[in-house]
């Protein structure tokens, strides 16, 4: 018997990282110095001048007053799938073969990654791409083969990087449209390319479509699984981003594509939909009144996010020494910091010097020998002015002495 009777975790863990979160340790450590915090890390518009629709609201209350408190059913209650078929018809998705309701869009995806890949398999994800898929890949023991987001065009998916990571272990390819943490939006040529790719080598499509109706510039949303009917599609979305409800906690997945290659797929989906039960009960009567009810927030919104993205993408693409690719979409922006060291130092020292707390960009991925930060625009003008103010003057002091700027 050992001595040692400190209790080993999993060994599964060693590999989970969450950038997102894992930044707020630092940033509470400057918070304790009574500095004043400018948060620009986090991406959940209830934080800033956002609320959650008031007709969403009322159905949830309603809902607890109804004592609709027990159990719902494994995919969801009818009201709200019957609301999401529609909703998905109205994108243009054909073929529809499920559609299931889960704790969160993030819950979406862990059931549909554990539901297809074993040990040793892998999964394209994109690079620069939201953290969640690899830690859920970590915890699986699936491979993350990450392809690269091309910067020089807008940050659209690299199609022949794709082609060259494909190997007879890939499973299927993530695809965030618009995209975390870039806000780019992915074309429709690209999303045929990447279907065309997934014809030819058997994988299924995962489509994280959470911030499709915050498209910023004047253009619509095209969803993946509208351009082909018989590709194998799962579209993941929920109340979180454009229904201002991150902490209702409720996402969904369509499956959509050929039954015959899907049959089984599905089958495996729904063994863990219920061995998990159900998602919150009370808070799924908000989807209806969400996508069918008034949507008229939408405006504001992307009004106000229009205004702060053309702000962010100023005044860094100000700073010698940084660029800004503009997004298209959601409310993030990836500048790229166009120095020596590491982005990581860079912003442990932003944040500890300024108080201005955003994730390094090495947190997401990137192209290796490049250099990023995140920064979330859903805070006020002034807000960000300021934070940038506070950048612009972190940045030439941090060049003099830890980092010189390249080209």
């Amino acid at each position: 018997m050992t001595n040692d009777s400190t209790i080993k975790p999993a060994k599964r863990t060693e590999h989970i990282v969450y950038a997102v979160r894992d930044i707020v340790v630092l940033a509470k450590q400057a918070a304790e110095t009574g500095m004043d915090m400018l948060y620009l890390n986090i991406g959940d518009p209830n934080q800033y001048d956002f609320e959650t629709p008031p007709h969403m609201v009322e159905a949830i209350n309603k809902a607890l007053g109804d004592n609709r408190n027990g159990y719902a059913p494994s995919s969801g209650i009818p009201e709200a799938v019957d609301s999401i078929e529609r909703e998905a018809k109205r994108k243009g998705i054909e073929n529809i073969q499920d559609i299931f309701v889960t704790t969160g869009a993030s819950e979406a995806i862990e059931i549909c990654l554990t539901a297809l890949a074993d040990e040793g398999d892998n999964v394209l994800t994109p690079s620069p791409g939201y953290p969640l898929y690899q830690a859920v890949l970590a915890k699986l023991q699936v491979v993350e083969n990450a392809y690269y987001l091309d910067e020089s065009n807008g940050w659209q998916p690299d199609l022949e990087d794709i082609k060259s990571k494909i190997n007879n272990r890939t499973r299927a390819i993530v695809l965030i449209n618009p995209n975390n943490p870039t806000g780019s939006v992915c074309s429709e040529e690209t999303m045929r390319g990447i279907i065309d790719l997934a014809k030819e080598h058997n994988f299924v499509i995962f489509c994280d479509e959470i911030y499709d109706k915050l498209i910023l510039d004047d253009k619509p949303h095209i969803s993946l699984a509208s351009l082909d009917k018989n590709v194998p599609v799962v579209t993941f979305n929920g109340l979180s981003k454009s229904y201002l409800g991150p902490g209702l906690r409720i996402g969904w997945g369509i499956v959509s594509g050929d039954n015959s290659r899907m049959k089984d797929y599905i089958a495996g989906i729904n063994k863990i939909l219920r061995a998990r039960l159900c998602a919150n009960h009370p808070i799924q009567y908000a989807i209806r009144p969400a996508l069918e009810g008034d949507q008229s927030h939408l405006k504001i919104v992307r009004e106000k996010l229009a205004r702060r993205r053309d702000m962010t993408t100023e005044m860094l693409n100000a700073i010698d020494g940084i660029t800004c690719v503009r997004p298209e979409g959601a409310f993030y922006a990836f500048p790229r910091l166009h120095i020596d060291g590491e982005d990581k130092h860079f912003v442990a020292e932003l944040i500890k010097a300024t108080g201005v707390v955003v994730v390094h960009g090495s947190g997401f991925g990137q192209i290796p020998g490049t250099q990023h930060f995140r920064v979330v625009f859903l805070p006020t003008e002034d807000v960000l002015e300021k934070a940038y103010n506070n950048i612009t003057t972190f940045f030439a002091e941090y060049v003099k002495t830890h980092a010189k700027v390249t080209a």
